[in-house]
C-alpha cells in the first residue's frame, strides 16, 4: 500500500543511489551546500539505496575467491552509519528501489525493503542509480545479501572446476582471468613465457581483434603476456553467440555451459563469467529521458538533466556526461553539487549576481585505466603516460582501491569545499 510520509514543509532533496556517485553527494551537500542556504533547517537529504551497505565494486575481481582476499569491513561500509555525524533531522536513509519517476509531478515511487511502497515528492532530485553487470559476482545488482549468496557459491565450485570462460576483454574480464589463473594455477617462472600444463583452463573470449581496447596496442599485449604466464588463453574476434543453458552465467554463478560463440565454434565451461560491460539502472525512467544506449542524458557539463525539470540531476554510471569510471564520477561531484547549489539559492530568490555561473564539468579524455594481473602484476596508463607494472601494482592492484574508500564512505575526501 503506497503511502507519502513526506512533510509539505520539507525541501527533500532526494538522491537514487548509495554509490560512489550518491554516497559523495550527499556528504558533499551536507558538509558545503545546505549549510549555506537560507533556513537550511528546511532541507533534508535523502539517499534511496537498494542496499544498505556501500562496497568497492572495482574490488570484486579478486575479492568474489574469498573473503580472505580483503577486511569485508572495509570492502563493505554500512550507509547510514556513514551518515550519523550529520544533524539527525538533515539526513535521512531509505532503504528500497526506485520504481517510477514522475518528472512532471516531481515524485519518485520507491519499493521498500520491508514491502510497502513509498511516494516522495522531491524539491531536488540526484540520479546515481549505477549500472548493473551480467554476472551476479562483480557488484551490487541487488544488495549485499544477494553477493555474497553469489560468491559463496561460486567458491564452493571453483575447487573442482575444470574450465572457466570469460567473455569480455575489457578491464574486468581480463582483472578475473588473471586472478582466478594466478590463484588456481600458479604463476610461470621468469624464463618461461607461459604457464605449461595449467591446472585449470581459463578462456578470455574479446570480441576485440585485442584485448583492453582502452589502452594502446603495446600495453595491451604486456597484459597478454601476464595472462599467459598464469595460464590464460585468450581467443580474439569472437563473440559469444548463445550459453545452454539459458540463464548459465547470468541467473546462475554456477551452472555449467555450452558456450557458440559466432563463428560457431563451442567452447565448455564448468564456470562460465560474463564480463560484457553493463546496464544502466534506468528502467524506472520515462524513456524520453534516456540516450540509445539507456543512461540519463543529462548536459555534458552542468549535470542537469534539462529535459526533466528544474533541479533535476545525474551522475555516475547511469549518466550520460562521460565514460564509465570511477575518477571521473570524483571529478563531477564538485561541479555537480556547485550547481545544486547554485539552483536551491536561485530558487530561494537570491539575486543571480550574488551566485555567480555555473560550475562546468569536462570529461579528461587522456589514456588512464589500471588493470592488475594477479597479486603483483598489472598494466595500465595514467593522464596519457604509461605506468610500469610496479607502479599499477602500488596504485590498484595491492588492494584494488580500497585504501581509498575508508575516506569517501565517511565523507572525510569531502572535507573541504573543492
Amino acid at each position: 500500500m503506497a503511502q507519502n510520509t513526506t512533510p509539505t514543509s520539507q525541501k527533500e532533496i532526494v538522491i537514487l543511489g548509495g554509490s560512489y556517485g550518491g554516497v559523495s553527494t550527499a556528504h558533499y551537500l551536507l558538509k558545503h551546500v545546505v549549510p549555506c542556504l537560507p533556513n537550511k533547517g528546511s532541507y533534508q537529504v535523502i539517499i534511496v539505496s537498494a542496499s544498505s551497505q556501500a562496497m568497492c565494486r572495482p574490488a570484486c575481481p579478486r575479492a568474489l575467491i574469498s573473503d580472505d582476499m580483503f577486511p569485508q569491513e572495509k570492502l563493505f561500509v554500512n550507509i547510514p552509519k556513514a551518515f550519523e555525524q550529520y544533524p539527525k533531522d538533515s539526513f535521512r536513509f531509505i532503504h528500497g528501489t526506485a520504481t517510477e519517476l514522475d518528472h512532471t509531478n516531481r515524485t519518485v515511487s520507491v519499493s521498500l525493503e520491508i514491502g510497502s511502497t513509498e511516494k516522495i515528492d522531491f524539491y531536488a532530485l540526484v540520479i546515481a542509480t549505477g549500472a548493473s553487470t551480467p554476472s551476479p559476482l562483480l557488484g551490487l545488482n541487488r544488495d549485499d545479501k544477494f553477493l555474497r549468496t553469489n560468491w559463496t557459491a561460486f567458491r564452493k565450485e571453483l575447487p573442482t572446476a575444470k574450465s572457466i570462460v570469460i567473455a569480455g576483454g575489457g578491464p574486468t574480464g581480463i582483472e578475473i582471468a588473471g586472478e582466478l589463473g594466478e590463484f588456481l594455477n600458479g604463476r610461470a617462472g621468469w624464463f618461461s613465457s607461459k604457464l605449461a600444463n595449467p591446472k585449470v583452463h581459463i578462456t578470455v573470449v574479446s570480441g576485440d581483434s585485442r584485448i583492453l581496447p582502452a589502452l594502446r596496442p603495446a600495453i595491451a599485449k604486456k597484459a597478454e603476456e601476464y595472462l599467459a604466464k598464469v595460464g590464460v588463453t585468450i581467443v580474439k574476434n569472437a563473440r559469444v553467440k548463445t550459453v545452454a543453458p539459458h540463464g548459465a552465467g547470468t541467473d546462475s554463478a554456477t551452472t555449467k555451459a555450452t558456450l557458440t560463440l559466432e563463428d560457431g565454434k563451442t567452447l565448455d565451461a564448468d564456470l562460465y563469467i560474463p564480463a560484457t560491460g553493463t546496464r544502466p539502472n534506468t528502467s524506472f525512467i520515462d524513456k524520453a529521458l534516456l540516450t540509445a544506449d539507456g543512461r540519463v542524458e543529462n548536459n555534458a557539463s552542468t549535470l542537469r538533466v534539462e529535459k526533466a525539470g528544474p533541479r533535476i540531476y545525474a551522475v555516475g554510471d547511469a549518466a550520460s556526461y562521460a565514460r564509465p569510471a570511477v575518477h571521473l564520477i570524483l571529478n563531477a561531484i564538485p561541479v555537480l553539487c556547485a550547481n545544486i547549489k547554485r539552483d536551491l539559492l536561485l530558487a530561494s530568490r537570491k539575486e543571480k549576481s550574488s551566485v555567480g555561473g555555473d560550475r562546468l564539468f569536462k570529461e579528461d579524455t587522456r589514456e588512464t585505466q589500471m588493470v592488475p594481473i594477479g597479486k603483483s602484476k598489472g598494466v595500465g596508463a595514467a593522464m596519457g603516460y604509461q605506468l610500469p607494472s610496479f607502479l599499477v601494482w602500488l596504485i590498484k592492484g595491492r588492494d584494488y582501491w580500497l585504501w581509498t574508500t575508508g575516506s569517501l564512505w565517511s565523507g572525510k575526501h569531502w572535507a573541504k569545499e573543492s
